[in-house]
Formats: C-alpha cells, sequence, structure tokens
C-alpha cells in the first residue's frame, strides 16, 4: 500500500512540475551610439484582471524589469541619466498608459516614490495583438519614432513603445 501511495505522490509531483507555468530571466541588450543600455526581466503572465483594477495614475511594474543605461542617453527631450530604473507604466484617465522608469529598484511589497517617477514620451496601443506572457525588448521604431531605438512593452493587449536614444 505505501508502495502505490509513493508512487501516486510521485507521479502527481512528475505532473505538477510538467504542468507548471514556466517564468524566464530575461537579459536584451544593445550599444546605441557609445551607450550600453540593457533590459533585464522575468516573464510574467498577462493578467489582464488586475491590469483592468488599477486605478488612474499608479505607476505599475510587474515583477520589476530593470533598465540599465551606462552613460547618459535622451529620451525624446528627457535626459536618462546613467545608472539603473525600474520600468514601469502608468495608467491614464482614459485608459490608456504610459511607459515611465523609476530610479532604481523599488523593493518588493513597497510603494514607488513618484517623485523617482519620470514619464516617457510613449505612444500606446491595444490593436498589436496578444501577449501571453511580457515581452521586453530594444527594437527599431515606426511611425513618429522611426529611424530611433525604442523600448517596448507587450502585456496582454497592452503595447508600448518609447524612444530612447
Amino acid at each position: 500500500m505505501t508502495r502505490i501511495a509513493s508512487f501516486t505522490l510521485a507521479a502527481l509531483a512528475v505532473a505538477a512540475l510538467a504542468f507548471a507555468h514556466p517564468h524566464f530571466n530575461k537579459t536584451v541588450s544593445t550599444t546605441i551610439g557609445e551607450v550600453d543600455v540593457s533590459v533585464s526581466y522575468n516573464s510574467t503572465d498577462a493578467n489582464m484582471e488586475r491590469v483592468a483594477a488599477v486605478e488612474a495614475g499608479t505607476f505599475v511594474s510587474p515583477r520589476g524589469p530593470r533598465l540599465n543605461v551606462s552613460a547618459d542617453v535622451m529620451a525624446g527631450d528627457m535626459t536618462i541619466s546613467a545608472g539603473e530604473y525600474t520600468i514601469g507604466v502608468i495608467k491614464g484617465d482614459d485608459g490608456s498608459w504610459t511607459m515611465a522608469l523609476h530610479e532604481g529598484r523599488i523593493p518588493r511589497g513597497e510603494m514607488p516614490d513618484m517623485g523617482k517617477v519620470m514619464k516617457l514620451d510613449s505612444r500606446y496601443s491595444d490593436q498589436m495583438g496578444t501577449a501571453d506572457h511580457m515581452l521586453i525588448d530594444i527594437t527599431a521604431g515606426s511611425g513618429d519614432f522611426a529611424g530611433k531605438p525604442v523600448l517596448t512593452i507587450h502585456f496582454g493587449n497592452m503595447h508600448l513603445q518609447a524612444a530612447i536614444g
């Protein structure tokens, strides 16, 4: 009887691992001019119920993705100083979103210091398909950002781009 119970528990453990939802640590890096730029993040499910519950004006940063720049870089008419930033988004009153950076890391469970948040000139769309998990990349821009490198976040049906460099 104990063999059957042990076998059943082992089979359940294997099944749980086989169906567990993986999250990956990812790093994207590039050089913009002379500046090394990298993004580090952990993929997370696009939980659109949580997104819908976010209040306007709130800085949200699922799993605290980070942007590191080795020297000052321009973001529109603002300067992103060399250092590390937490990448996030801020919900607008109209349901749109703006990409933002928070100086340094935000400790898990703590609220961001809005005095350290920099709103980036960004473009939001909910018409770019669905990403089941958060995707962050540094890509070539299009439209208003044509010819510029952009930081891109795709989370559920939220797609944001902000020019950097």
